[in-house]
């Protein structure tokens, strides 16, 4: 009920005449009206896009501008890539982040927001893989939230599992490979290792990736990256 998207929902709602209070906080009360009505209203843009770009370029290396974001709903996130070693600088309506230097391996636990969120556990994980150190992740939120770790594997990621808990021994390389995306936020840790692997890595049924990114190659591209959809 705290998260970002809740809220936005809720103040999309009341602007539609709905009576909703509490929203941002653990409990939220909605009165019935009779009847909504249309409005003009600007939805906040993508915490979690935002936030896989971000490992992206904290995996790979370089500089990034990201627009039309509001820094404020990415706290833990942010912290974690700050503590990565990847330097960010925030403005009202924009983010922009430099790596110049490998990323160290961070640790964290999925929590409700505001903690870390669930989403971006994948994604972190990719950039986990190439990073100076050991990260433990442990996922709180959802069972079997680590189906890309066979995957990250395959590209010679270093990676123990015990249950709900995953620990990555990051390593100086990748290698590319042949693999498999089993979901959304799975795939887009794929793309993420893909980039910053050495050689060639096909990712197969990305159409969990098109669940959460529109056109996620070509903004990649646009940036630098070598990519493309190939059907």
């Amino acid at each position: 009920a705290r998260e970002p998207e809740v809220v936005d929902l809720a103040n999309v709602l009341i602007s539609m005449g709905a009576k909703i209070t509490g929203h941002g906080t653990d409990r939220i009360e909605i009165e019935g009206v009779e009847r909504l009505h249309g409005t003009d209203y600007a939805i906040i843009s993508d915490r979690i896009e935002a936030g896989t770009f971000l490992c992206a370029v904290a995996a790979t290396g370089g500089e990034l501008i990201l627009r039309n974001i509001d820094p404020d709903i990415m706290g833990a996130t942010l912290d974690k890539l700050e503590e990565a070693g990847l330097q960010i600088v925030v403005s009202d309506t924009q983010i922009r982040a430099k790596m110049d230097q490998r990323p160290k391996a961070v640790s964290f636990r999925t929590a409700e927001h505001p903690g870390f969120p669930t989403d971006m556990q994948a994604q972190m994980m990719a950039m986990n893989t190439v990073a100076e150190g050991t990260g433990v992740i442990v996922e709180n939120i959802f069972e079997n939230r680590f189906m890309h770790v066979s995957e990250l594997l395959r590209l010679n990621a270093d990676i123990l599992l015990d249950g709900p808990t995953a620990v990555v021994n990051g390593v100086e390389k990748l290698s590319g490979a042949m693999v498999m995306a089993t979901d959304l936020r799975a795939s887009a840790s794929l793309v993420i290792a893909g980039l910053v692997a050495e050689g060639e890595t096909v990712i197969d049924r990305i159409y969990h990736l098109d669940r959460g990114y529109v056109k996620m190659e070509e903004k990649l591209s646009a940036v630098g990256a070598n990519i493309q959809r190939i059907n």
